[in-house]
C-alpha cells in the first residue's frame, strides 16, 4: 500500500500538513491566514472546550461575551498593549458604505473592552473578585500562517479578572495556570507541559508577569500551549477601574488575564501523531471506541450494534462503521488517520469463534477478545493508553533535554531539543543573542522546578529552545 503521509523523520512540517489534510481536520480559508475547521477537527475542539470550561467554572469564573469590534482609542489607553499588538491589528475604517468617525479594531484580545465594562460594574470591594471568561474568535494578522499554530483568525477562551490586591490577583493567575491549564494538558491532552515564568522580553504586552505552559513537540521544538498573566494595575489605571475599600479609600483594582486556543490542536497533533496519522488521547477523543464491521455475514451487523450499545451504556463514546460496500482496508486506514483510540473489528470468522478483534491505536496491537469481554477490554485499554501517550511524550522530552552551563552550549543544544542553563549565564543580553539565532528563552523555573515570582530571583534556570 502506498504511504498516506510523509514520514515524520523525513519532513516533519510536511507530515504535519499531510496529516491535517488526510485526517480531514481543517483546510485553508479563502483569506490568507484563515482556516476552516472541519467536523473531525471541531469535534476535538468541542471536547477541549467542555473539559476546559468545567475547570474554569470550578475556579469560580463565569462566562460572558464582549464585542468583536473595539474602538481604536481603547487600545491606545495602555501604551505597552497597543505597541505590542500594533503589527498584528486588523482595523476597520469603513462601515455601511461610509468612513467611520473612529476606526475600530477587530479584537486581538479583550483586555481593553472588558476593562471598560469592569470599571462600570465595580463599585466596592464587595464586587471583587470579578471573574469572567469568554469563548470567542480573535484576529491577529499573521505573516507566516500555519493551520492551528498561527492563523490570522483563531478560536480561544480568554479569562479576565479583577481583585482587591496584588496577592489575590497573583494567586488567581497561578490557580488558573495549575488547576485549569496544567491539569487539563496533562490529564486530558496527555502532554507533560513545563510550567514557568516568561522573561520580560517574552511576556504579554502590558503585563507585569506572564506564566506559561510549554510542550515539547515530536521534532524537539517548543510550543506555548497556554498563558496566564498578572496585569498589575496597568489596565485598571488606564480604564479608571476603581473600588471603595473596606476602610473607605478609593483604590485601583489588580487584574489578570489568561488564555488558551485552537493552537492546542496543533500541539496535540505534533506531540502524539505518528506516521500513520493522529493519535487522540482516550479521555479527549470524541470517539473512543470505533466499531468496524469487517464484512457482511450472518449476525455480524447485529453483533456490532449490540457491542455499540453495550459500550455506550458503559459510558464509552462510540462510533459504528458498517459500510461494507467500502473496502475494509480503506476504512481501516481512515480510522488510523483519525486516531480513534480503540477499534473493535467484527467479522464473520472471528464472530463464529465468539470473538471480536481489539485494535489499539497507540501501539497497533491486534488482540482477539471474547465478545462477552469486549466492554471490559476496551475500558482497560482506554485507561492504559491515556497513560502510555503521556509517558511516551515525557520520555521524549527527557531524552531531548540537556543541562548545560553556557549560553553557547544552550544555543547549540536547541538545534535538537531543549536546554537547561543558569539564567545568570544568559540574562537579557544573552537572550537577545539567542533570539538572533532563532532560539528563545521559553521560560524560567527555580532549581526545584517550581515557578518563580520574578526573573530577578537567584539561581533560576532558563529553558532555551527553538519554537513554533
Amino acid at each position: 500500500m502506498a504511504r498516506v503521509l510523509t514520514p515524520r523523520a523525513e519532513d516533519f512540517p510536511r507530515w504535519y500538513q499531510d496529516l491535517i489534510a488526510k485526517a480531514q481536520l481543517a483546510d485553508n480559508g479563502p483569506v490568507r491566514g484563515t482556516m476552516v475547521i472541519r467536523p473531525a477537527g471541531y469535534a476535538i475542539w468541542e471536547r477541549m472546550q467542555a473539559e476546559m470550561d468545567a475547570r474554569i467554572k470550578a475556579a469560580g469564573a463565569e462566562n460572558a461575551y464582549f464585542p468583536l469590534f473595539i474602538p481604536e482609542s481603547y487600545l491606545k489607553r495602555e501604551a505597552e498593549h497597543v505597541e505590542g499588538f500594533s503589527p498584528e491589528l486588523a482595523v476597520v475604517t469603513h462601515g455601511g458604505g461610509k468612513q467611520l468617525a473612529e476606526p475600530v479594531v477587530v479584537r486581538p484580545t479583550s483586555e481593553t473592552v472588558i476593562g471598560e465594562f469592569m470599571a462600570k460594574w465595580i463599585g466596592s470591594y464587595r464586587d471583587l473578585p470579578l471573574l469572567l471568561n469568554q469563548w470567542a474568535n480573535v484576529v491577529r494578522w499573521e505573516m507566516r500562517p500555519r493551520i492551528f499554530l498561527r492563523t490570522s483568525e483563531f478560536l480561544w477562551q480568554e479569562g479576565h479578572t479583577a481583585h482587591v490586591d496584588e496577592a489575590d490577583a497573583r494567586a488567581y493567575a497561578r490557580r488558573i495556570l495549575h488547576e485549569v491549564y496544567e491539569d487539563f494538558m496533562v490529564r486530558e491532552l496527555g502532554i507533560p507541559v513545563l510550567v514557568g515564568l516568561k522573561t520580560a522580553r517574552e511576556r504579554f504586552a502590558g503585563a507585569t508577569a506572564t506564566y506559561t505552559c510549554e510542550g515539547m513537540m515530536g521534532d524537539g521544538k517548543a510550543l506555548q500551549l497556554g498563558t496566564s498573566h498578572e496585569l498589575g494595575q496597568n489596565f485598571a489605571k488606564a480604564f479608571d477601574m476603581t473600588f471603595t475599600s473596606a476602610a473607605g479609600s478609593v483604590e485601583h483594582a489588580w487584574t489578570t488575564s489568561w488564555g488558551t486556543s485552537t493552537r492546542m490542536l496543533g500541539g496535540l497533533i505534533m506531540v502524539h501523531g505518528d506516521d500513520n496519522g493522529l493519535r487522540v488521547p482516550p479521555r479527549l477523543a470524541p470517539v473512543q471506541a470505533h466499531i468496524m464491521v469487517v464484512k457482511a455475514g450472518d449476525g455480524v451487523a447485529e453483533a456490532a450494534a449490540k457491542l455499540r450499545d453495550a459500550l455506550r451504556d458503559a459510558g464509552v463514546r462510540v462510533g459504528l462503521d458498517d459500510r461494507t460496500d467500502t473496502p475494509f482496508g480503506r476504512r481501516a486506514v481512515d480510522a488510523e488517520l483519525k486516531g480513534y483510540p480503540v477499534r473493535v473489528e467484527v467479522g464473520p470468522r472471528d464472530l463464529a469463534a465468539g470473538n471480536a478483534v481489539l485494535v489499539r491505536r497507540t501501539n497497533g496491537s491486534k488482540t482477539p477478545v471474547p465478545v462477552t469481554d469486549v466492554v471490559a477490554a476496551v475500558l482497560a485499554a482506554l485507561e492504559a493508553d491515556q497513560q502510555s501517550l503521556h509517558d511516551e511524550a515525557l520520555a521524549l522530552r527527557e531524552s531531548r533535554t540537556v543541562t548545560v552551563q553556557t549560553l553557547a552550549e544552550a544555543i547549540e543544544a536547541a538545534a535538537t531539543g531543549w536546554a537547561r542553563v543558569p539564567w545568570s549565564e544568559v540574562g537579557p543580553a544573552g537572550e537577545t543573542e539567542a533570539n538572533g539565532k532563532g532560539v528563545t528563552v521559553r521560560c524560567l523555573v527555580r532549581a526545584d522546578g517550581s515557578v518563580p515570582d520574578s526573573e530577578d530571583e537567584p539561581d533560576l534556570v532558563a529553558i532555551l529552545a527553538r519554537a513554533y
